[in-house]
C-alpha cells in the first residue's frame, strides 16, 4: 500500500490483518517535486503509443468475447434448466468483465493513447464505445474537462462531492446500512445513463445538461458536430438490437447483450467512483485548487485478476491523470518509476472492491473544511457526521 492510504497492519506474528487499518490523509499543500520532474523519472518509451499493440488488445478483447458469445448461444440451451438458470448470470460476469475491458481501450482513444494519429483514435473509439451504447466524442469532451478540473468542487465533471448544507434531506435516513444497500444498487445500475442523459452526480450547469444534446452546456460551439455524431452511433447500435430483437426475440437480447452491459456499466461507475472518493482525498474550491494537486488527489485500487482484464486503469490511475496520453500497457512501469518521487503524495488502497465500496458508502458522505484551520479554508476533507 502507498503512503497515504489504508495500511493493512502486521500482526505481532508478522502476519497482515486485513480488518485493521491506519487512515493518513494525502498532502494538500503544493508538492516539492514538479510534473517536469516526474516525468524525467518515466522511461522515454513509456510515452511511445504503438498502432499494432493497441490494436492487440482490441483484437484479443474482441476474441475472447466472441467466444464467450458463441459458447452461450451454441450449449447454454442445451443445458437442463436450473443449469441454465446459473450459466447465464455467470456468462453475464464474465462477458461483462471482458467489455468493461473494450469500453477502457476505448476510452485510450478518447485520451489520443490509442495511437499517434488522432482520426484513428477517433475512429477506433466512436466504433467501440457506440457498441456500448456510449456517446464516444459527448463523453470524450466532458471527461477531458475532467481531467482538466479533477478536485475542484467547483469545475470537475463527475462524482462531485457535496457540501453537508447542499445534501438533499433524506440523506441522513440512508446512512444505515439497509439505505446505503439501496444507495449503492441505485448507483451501480442506474448511475451511467442517468449521467449521460441527465447529469446525475456532474457537474452543476446552469441549464439542463445531457450528454446527447448537441446545444447543451457540457460543450462548446467547435464540438456540436461531433455530438450529432456520437448520437448517430448509438441510434444505429440501438436499430441493430431492434432489428435483433425482432428477429432473435427480447429475451434472447437481454441475456446476450443486457446483462453483459449492465455488468460493463456498473464496472464503469464503481471504478470512477473509487478512483476519486477515498477519506485520504482533499477537494479544493477556486481559492485553492490548482491542477497539480487535483491530478494527484486520485487513488490506486487493486481489484486482483481484474486489474489485467481491465488494462490497469483501476491500478494506475495516478499515473493516468498525471499523463492521461500514455497507452496503458506502460502505466504500470511508469507508476513504478514516479512513486519514490510522489512519496506521501501516491495514494493507493488494495482494500477488495466490494468491502471499499460499501466502506467509501459509509465513511464519504459529503465534504467540509477542517475546524480550526484557516490557512487550508479553501481544502475539504469527506465526512460522513450528522447532528
Amino acid at each position: 500500500m502507498g503512503a497515504g492510504g489504508r495500511m493493512s497492519s502486521p500482526s505481532s506474528h508478522g502476519k497482515v490483518e486485513p480488518d485493521r487499518h491506519v487512515q493518513k490523509r494525502a498532502p494538500d499543500t503544493k508538492p516539492p517535486f514538479t510534473l517536469g520532474e516526474l516525468k524525467k523519472a518515466i522511461p522515454p518509451h513509456c510515452f511511445h503509443r504503438s498502432v499494432l499493440r493497441s490494436f492487440s488488445y482490441v483484437v484479443y478483447d474482441l476474441i475472447i468475447a466472441s467466444l464467450l458469445y458463441h459458447v452461450a448461444t451454441t450449449y447454454f440451451h442445451l443445458l437442463p434448466r436450473p443449469l441454465s438458470y446459473v450459466a447465464w448470470p455467470i456468462y453475464w460476469a464474465v462477458q461483462g468483465c471482458v467489455l468493461t475491458g473494450v469500453w477502457v481501450l476505448a476510452h485510450e482513444c478518447g485520451h489520443h493513447a490509442f495511437s499517434d494519429y488522432q482520426l484513428l483514435d477517433d475512429i477506433v473509439g466512436l466504433v467501440l464505445h457506440s457498441c456500448l451504447l456510449v456517446p464516444y466524442f459527448s463523453w470524450k469532451h466532458s471527461h477531458r474537462r475532467h481531467h482538466s478540473n479533477t478536485g475542484s468542487l467547483d469545475r470537475d465533471e463527475v462524482f462531485v462531492p457535496k457540501q453537508k448544507s447542499s445534501l438533499s434531506w433524506f440523506s441522513k435516513y440512508l446512512n444505515n446500512p439497509p439505505g446505503r444497500l439501496l444507495t449503492i444498487t441505485i448507483t451501480l445500475t442506474l448511475g451511467w445513463p442517468l449521467y449521460l442523459a441527465c447529469n446525475v452526480s456532474g457537474r452543476p450547469y446552469d441549464r439542463f445538461a445531457c450528454h446527447y444534446d448537441p446545444y447543451g452546456p457540457i460543450f462548446n460551439d467547435r464540438e456540436r458536430a461531433e455530438i450529432y455524431i456520437s448520437d448517430a452511433g448509438v441510434l444505429a447500435v440501438i436499430f441493430g438490437l431492434y432489428r435483433l430483437a425482432a428477429a432473435r426475440g427480447l429475451a434472447w437480447v437481454l441475456c446476450v447483450y443486457g446483462g453483459p452491459l449492465l455488468v460493463v456499466n456498473s464496472f464503469l461507475v464503481l471504478i470512477t467512483y473509487l478512483q476519486h472518493t477515498h477519506v485520504a482525498l482533499p477537494h479544493y474550491d477556486s481559492s485553492e485548487w490548482d491542477w497539480f494537486r487535483g491530478a494527484l488527489a486520485t487513488v490506486d485500487r487493486d481489484y486482483g485478476i481484474l486489474n489485467k482484464v481491465f488494462h490497469n486503469i483501476t491500478d494506475t490511475h495516478v499515473a493516468h491523470h498525471l499523463f492521461s496520453t500514455m497507452p496503458h500497457y506502460h502505466a504500470m512501469e511508469a507508476t513504478r518509476a514516479i512513486k519514490p518521487l510522489l512519496g506521501e503524495y501516491y495514494q493507493s488502497d488494495d482494500t477488495p472492491f466490494y468491502r471499499a465500496i460499501w466502506r467509501e458508502g459509509k465513511e464519504c458522505i459529503y465534504v467540509q473544511q477542517d475546524e480550526g484551520k484557516p490557512k487550508n479554508k479553501g481544502v475539504y476533507w469527506y465526512s460522513n457526521k450528522f447532528d
